[in-house]
């Protein structure tokens, strides 16, 4: 009998609503994550969502047993706790290689999906589906059309002079691959220094997320590549390097 006492209390019906509207919200935005094929997908975000909404319940309506005149607990004490916590989950989604950071939107929407469960644990249903909202609004509709601006990089090329026969062209190829850029070879020349060496100039395309910047260190760190230079149009040398 006292266990029956336990399982249903005069909040459970709430707190089963709250949670099946947490998770509703997180799938929304778990599914959005999968569909990408990102590291942190559809159970990761619905976990922390329940997870959030049950903590923010249990800190609301978990120790009414104890409660008494001479005694007075403050219901947002494991709330906040959730908001410090939740940043070692996504600093776990974060992965830094060769001068790009990724993870950085799967990490924002693991923090998300936090916010979300809070707030149906709270009963604040209306900002959560708010929330999930101007969260597919953000992903779906507003990146798609800010991509569209006018991005300078699409009218740049890197000019790189590399040691021919090497096989430098296609670790630099691939050194960009690994960046998310796509390359085209726009024109090539080959020339020869007064100690009769082999160099390759070439003019390649980079299209990509990142800022074609961040690929000339990579590039410049290549065995073989000799001189790298950003070209915009017929103007040379807006950021250039040296191998010594």
């Amino acid at each position: 009998m006292e266990l029956l006492v336990g399982l249903f209390q005069d909040s459970s019906l709430v707190e089963v609503e709250l949670l099946i509207a947490t998770f509703i919200l997180c799938s929304l935005v778990g599914i959005e994550r999968q569909i990408r094929q990102k590291s942190a997908g559809y159970r990761t975000h619905v976990l922390v969502g329940l997870g959030s909404c049950a903590f923010t319940l249990v800190s609301a309506y978990g120790f009414s047993t104890v409660l008494a005149d001479e005694v007075n607990l403050d219901p947002s004490r494991i709330a906040a706790q959730i908001v410090s916590g939740i940043g070692f989950l996504g600093a776990g989604v974060i992965f830094k290689g060769h001068n790009v950071v990724r993870g950085l939107t799967t990490a924002a929407t693991v923090w998300v999906a936090a916010a979300v469960g809070m707030a149906c644990g709270a009963g604040m249903l209306s900002l959560g589906v708010a929330l999930t909202a101007l969260h597919l609004l953000t992903l779906f509709v507003m990146a798609p059309l800010v991509r569209r601006l006018p991005d300078p990089d699409r009218k740049r090329m890197l000019r790189v002079t590399y040691m021919d026969g090497a096989g430098v062209l296609r670790d630099v190829l691939a050194a960009a691959t690994s960046m998310g850029f796509t390359s085209s070879i726009q024109n090539s020349q080959r020339i020869t220094d007064d100690g009769e060496k082999k160099h390759v100039v070439m003019d390649i395309r980079f299209q990509g997320r990142p800022p074609l910047r961040d690929l000339i260190p990579t590039v410049m760190e290549l065995d073989g590549v000799k001189r790298v230079s950003l070209k915009q149009s017929k103007e040379y040398d807006d950021e250039e390097g040296d191998r010594i």
